[in-house]
């Protein structure tokens, strides 16, 4: 094992070389190269983080908020100028095409843009003469410590929901990322360097499930957040939250995509297609279940089935490709397995994409665009989280039926309906239990100046990532009630 291949982890201003005996390939999805190896870091490491990120939290909180967001638009400055170099680092270790990657890495900057608003969304409140002489105020202060323990499939995007806001409302940050995919963080790092931050505002540390335990048990970190499957989702929520740690926990989904008759069906086939096979379907947003209404169910098929056999498949730094391989080898044989059992279910598979082979990348983990037609709505495939390029069509009568199904799944995060009918629109935006809601839009993504919503299993909290929830995440609240008695006003 070469030196030079090993991750650091960054802790206190420096980098450092994690004391592991277990190191984990990172390996291209396309290509099968091995592009390092990351440190399965001891707990040990997560506590001296934790250590030193506390005693720089004393200093940082005390830097007035319109001095630390100066840092913010510093960031962006430097996240624009290697714009390209992240962007190509996403797709080598993540394996979504370059276009995807640049769209990851655009949402994760407008995060920064949007944090550097933290002096004005950090306004408290002030109430005077709730009494006679007695005023009363409300004041936003940081929690302390805080960690992101971040998934494979966005490495550049979703730490960036978290960490512009919880540093400029005052907080110290570790992030963990994936152990799949750290070479991202890792370069993101080496250009905050260039910040200058004081020693301990952030820190990198590498590792698995020993690492994420540590997170969850130091009484110096305050706040978690998280991204990944629910299974680990509640794990996360349970125990942070039995340590007295505030936790906002993202779980997973299956998202479902009604369309009626009257949508227009050229457009709704190209976006639910980009929604269902972008990033390989590796994503929360991703388009899981079609339900079809009424006269939709022909031409629809039709329509997608032929999208989804006419897609570009292979390696993501080739500009003409459309969709990229999934994350590994256990993560394709899944998908597979999970295709056979949808058919052994009975459902009809119209685009088959197993066994995929592309020229050039034999090795690589792919598996192209699949329809399974005929799904039935009772069966294990209709439930689970498939987490790969596969949509799955089911078929109603009426929009209501529709709505039922998509209310009867134990996931909500995204929901979305293609029609032109207003009142069709009006009483799926109300009824529709997910927490994000498309209107002839295949992924339903906020702007950073709106929370990441999610609701029932996909997600575990109150507050959410990005805009205004992140503030009160990262902030706790004081309430000051005082009085100043005129005989004490008058000495001055």
């Amino acid at each position: 094992m070469s030196e030079n291949s090993l991750i650091m982890n960054y802790i206190n201003g420096e980098w450092r070389k994690s004391s592991a005996t277990n190191y984990l390939d990172v390996v291209n999805p396309a290509t099968a190269e091995i592009l390092g190896k990351v440190p399965l870091s001891p707990g040990s490491e997560v506590q001296e983080a934790a250590r030193l990120a506390n005693e720089a939290f004393a200093e940082w909180r005390r830097i007035p908020a319109p001095n630390r967001i100066q840092y913010l638009f510093k960031m962006k400055e430097l996240l624009e100028e290697n714009f390209e170099d992240i962007s190509r680092t996403i797709t080598m270790e993540c394996g979504k095409a370059i276009g995807e990657s640049r769209g990851e890495m655009r949402r994760a900057i407008e995060n920064v843009e949007v944090a550097c608003g933290i002096p004005m969304m950090m306004m408290g409140d002030f109430s005077e003469d709730i009494a006679r002489g007695i005023d009363e105020i409300m004041i936003r202060q940081p929690v302390g410590v805080c960690a992101i323990i971040s998934p494979f499939n966005f490495p550049g995007m979703i730490p960036f929901w978290f960490l512009p806001y919880a540093i400029a409302t005052g907080n110290t940050v570790i992030v963990k990322p994936s152990e799949k995919v750290p070479l991202t963080m890792v370069k993101v790092f080496e250009i905050l360097e260039q910040l200058d931050l004081p020693p301990g505002v952030i820190n990198l540390v590498n590792g698995d499930k020993e690492a994420v335990d540590a997170i969850l048990d130091h009484p110096a970190i305050r706040a978690i957040s998280f991204v990944g499957s629910t299974a680990v989702a509640k794990y996360i929520y349970a125990r942070g939250a039995a340590n007295g740690k505030r936790v906002q926990a993202q779980g997973g989904a299956k998202n479902p995509i009604i369309i009626l008759p009257d949508a227009d069906m050229e457009m709704t086939t190209c976006i639910t297609a980009d929604s269902a096979f972008g990033c390989a379907g590796q994503r929360c947003l991703a388009a899981s279940v079609a339900i079809t209404v009424g006269d939709a169910r022909h031409t629809y098929t039709e329509a997608i089935a032929e999208a989804a056999a006419s897609r570009v498949v292979g390696y993501g730094l080739d500009e003409a490709v459309q969709m990229g391989p999934v994350i590994t080898v256990p993560s394709k044989d899944r998908v597979e397995s999970l295709i056979q059992q949808g058919a052994d279910e009975g459902a009809t598979v119209l685009v088959d994409g197993r066994s995929a082979s592309i020229s050039g990348y034999e090795s690589g983990n792919f598996v192209r665009p699949t329809i399974l037609a005929n799904i039935n709505p009772a069966g294990e495939l209709a439930k689970t989280e498939i987490f790969g390029p596969v949509l799955s069509l089911m078929h109603v009568n009426t929009i209501d039926d529709a709505i039922q199904l998509v209310n009867s799944g134990q996931y909500g995060n995204m929901a979305c309906l293609f029609t032109n009918s207003g009142a069709a629109a009006r009483q799926f935006r109300y009824e529709a239990q997910a927490g994000n809601i498309g209107i002839n839009i295949g992924v339903a993504a906020p702007m950073a100046f709106f929370p990441f919503s999610g609701w029932k299993e996909s997600f575990f909290g109150t507050l959410h990532g990005q805009s205004k929830h992140a503030v009160e995440f990262f902030t706790q609240t004081k309430v000051v009630v005082e009085r100043w008695p005129k005989e004490w006003s008058r000495q001055f």
